[in-house]
């Protein structure tokens, strides 16, 4: 157990990447198949008749703990995550836009678009429970929490079909819907998670003894993850295991044009991306629920944790303890989507100036065990922005690691950016993140 949260911890770090995927690219003026990713009635606004996507990738982390200055300063980083009383929570997201293509005729727009998604996370872990497993304090302490906490992680692959269609147009009004429909391939999966746990932790001279205890538990696997989050292979599957589900985005689009036809005053838009869950099906597939039960003079050693790497092993030595009882088994279970709303406007200033605004809010909960999870994000994008090049600044506000802002350009076809490097440089910022991406229009 140990090594999955050290190992956990030294992903994040070792990636340390922000939490919305291309921010500032994603809005720009010159519109392809990444706008379409936020929402399926951009690709109405096509900036050319076709466009092929050669390569895109993002990876991302948002923390609440370590801050770019603690990595630079060295220093044990695992101490510096679990310490204090605060829970840790950290995000990894990492995407890459395969081989995609769209083409628009009249007033309809397609596209045909691949990628591949992970995802890793520490939600609301409790540090006085880590630290006991981690056998990193002496003492006792007492827990009692009133929500789930989890160490979750997924891969999986998608294949999707959008369409746009422009509704109404005239000099000085266009108005837009799109719809995405992506087949999904689940990769692998793994999940443990304590629900409202309470009870105390002892370490006397290393021994670490759980006394008092209950809690609801869950622990789920599918795929090469049930073999632990050490090795970065693990993350490797994406469409092997076929396709076991479906999700769907929509959107609407609207552009106050320009009286001379040049562009647009006002180009906004509001979608719902996410809606759907997918089936994992894999021979070594388990979701089993457990009630944990340490009562009276009993007591839980938990030093059996330590060396243990893989979700199997853990759920091993729980049941060998005999503290813990079998509610239900499932061997093929359902994860949902992280379904979220995105709204934007991009409003041309003068000349070449324009500045975005943008909104992402999930409408899921983050500690339901049946779930991928996502992030709430406000981001103000300044950009100067010409037919052949732009650069451009986001600065965002996130759900778990609070005030970042980066910088971007674009040439062509090709861009490079970070939402949070300009704050990861200046301030003690807990995020950064880094994308880059290539595509030819025509």
């Amino acid at each position: 157990m140990r090594k999955i949260l050290v190992a956990s911890c030294c992903l994040f770090i070792s990636s340390l990447y922000a939490q919305e995927h291309f921010s500032g690219i994603n809005t720009t003026r010159r519109t392809g198949i990444l706008n379409a990713s936020v929402n399926p009635a951009e690709l109405s606004n096509l900036s050319n008749r076709f466009e092929v996507n050669i390569f895109n990738t993002s990876a991302n982390v948002s923390n609440n703990k370590i801050s770019f200055k603690d990595i630079v300063n060295g220093g044990n980083l695992e101490d510096k995550i679990f310490e204090g009383d605060k829970a840790v929570n950290m995000r990894l997201d990492a995407e890459i836009l395969g081989p995609s293509f769209a083409m628009k005729h009249d007033k309809w727009a397609f596209a045909v678009t691949s990628s591949a998604k992970i995802k890793a996370n520490l939600i609301d872990v409790d540090v006085n429970l880590a630290n006991a497993v981690r056998n990193s304090f002496i003492g006792s302490s007492m827990i009692a929490l009133d929500h789930n906490q989890r160490v979750n992680a997924l891969t999986w692959g998608e294949i999707g079909f959008s369409a746009s269609r422009i509704v109404f147009e005239d000099h000085q009004h266009k108005f837009s819907g799109g719809a995405t429909l992506k087949l999904l391939f689940p990769g692998s999966y793994a999940n443990i998670a304590a629900d409202k746990f309470s009870g105390t932790v002892t370490n006397v001279v290393g021994d670490v003894e759980l006394t008092n205890a209950h809690a609801a538990l869950n622990v789920s696997y599918s795929g090469a993850l049930a073999d632990g989050f050490t090795d970065s292979s693990n993350f490797n599957q994406f469409f092997g295991n076929g396709i076991h589900g479906y999700a769907v985005d929509l959107g609407v689009n609207y552009q106050w044009k320009e009286q001379d036809d040049s562009g647009y005053k006002i180009n906004a838009g509001l979608a719902v991306r996410n809606i759907g869950s997918m089936t994992f099906k894999a021979d070594n597939n388990v979701s089993r629920n457990y009630s944990l039960s340490v009562e009276g003079l009993q007591s839980f050693d938990l030093n059996q944790f330590e060396g243990v790497d893989n979700v199997k092993e853990i759920e091993q030595i729980l049941i060998n303890s005999g503290y813990v009882t079998i509610d239900n088994t499932t061997k093929d279970f359902k994860v949902k989507m992280p379904t979220l709303i995105s709204a934007y406007a991009d409003v041309h200033v003068h000349n070449k100036w324009y500045v975005t605004a943008y909104m992402q809010q999930k409408v899921v909960d983050d500690t339901k065990n049946d779930l991928a999870t996502a992030q709430n994000v406000v981001t103000i994008t300044p950009r100067f922005s010409a037919q052949d090049y732009e650069i451009y600044s986001p600065w965002s506000s996130n759900e778990i690691s609070g005030i970042t802002g980066g910088i971007g350009f674009r040439l062509g076809g090709f861009y490079l950016g970070s939402g949070s490097i300009v704050t990861a440089l200046l301030s003690n910022t807990k995020q950064a993140d880094a994308y880059l991406g290539f595509r030819i229009g025509f």
